[in-house]
Parts: structure tokens; C-alpha cells; sequence
């Protein structure tokens, strides 16, 4: 089943943490793997600070665009911060835990997708 909010609330995620020079950022259509969500975005900060920077202007971004959030994670130690909008999570990593996480290897059953995938 297609989810427009859901590929809408993604978008929003990727370019508020591009506009703040987020790493790696992937997205992982989990939709037909589990029914926790449909999307996962995981990106990376170099830091604690830009961590945070990251998460703030994902929240602020799609809490704009009437999103609400259900829930955040991790925001005080920011090694791992997750942002759950429901059909969409986000998780934010600094560099290292984000390697001992490998989110990608564990979720390897959903599909990863490029930015242009969530405009089709």
C-alpha cells in the first residue's frame, strides 16, 4: 500500500539534513519487511553538536509541515537518536556507533532507495 505522507514526511526528513551537511544518508523501504513503519532514514554527524543541529531541524522541518512526532530517543547523549514520525523513522548517528549499529546490515531485507525513488 502506497503511503504518500509517508514518502512526503521522508522528503522533508532528507532535505532538512542535507540543509544541515548531514553524512551518508540513506533511506530503506521497510514497508514490506515490518509494520513498525515505512521508512527508515539513517545519516550521520561528525559530532555531538551537529547531532543534535540534525535532529532539531527534522523536528522543527516536519513539525512545520503539521507532522507530529510520537517519539525521540538519544537526544541528550546523541550517538544514536531516533525520531519516530510514525511511518517514518529517523535515525541519527555520530560516525562510530553508527558503524557498531549497521542499521543497513540489519534491515538488509528492505529496499534501499535513492531520494528520486520517493518522487516516483
Amino acid at each position: 500500500m502506497e503511503n504518500k505522507n509517508a514518502k512526503e514526511m521522508a522528503r522533508m526528513a532528507i532535505h532538512a539534513l542535507e540543509d544541515k551537511k548531514a553524512e551518508d544518508i540513506r533511506i530503506i523501504d521497510i514497508s514490506e519487511v515490518s509494520v513498525i513503519a515505512d521508512y527508515f532514514i539513517i545519516a550521520s554527524g561528525s559530532n555531538r553538536n551537529q547531532v543534535q543541529t540534525l535532529c532539531d531541524n527534522v523536528q522543527e522541518t516536519l513539525g512545520r509541515a503539521g507532522y507530529p512526532e510520537r517519539q525521540t530517543e538519544g537526544y541528550q547523549t546523541a550517538n544514536w537518536i531516533l525520531l519516530d514520525f510514525g511511518d517514518l523513522i529517523v535515525h541519527i548517528f555520530d560516525r562510530e556507533n553508527r558503524r557498531l549499529y549497521d542499521l543497513e546490515r540489519i534491515w538488509r531485507d528492505g529496499r534501499q532507495m535513492e531520494i528520486q525513488d520517493l518522487d516516483a
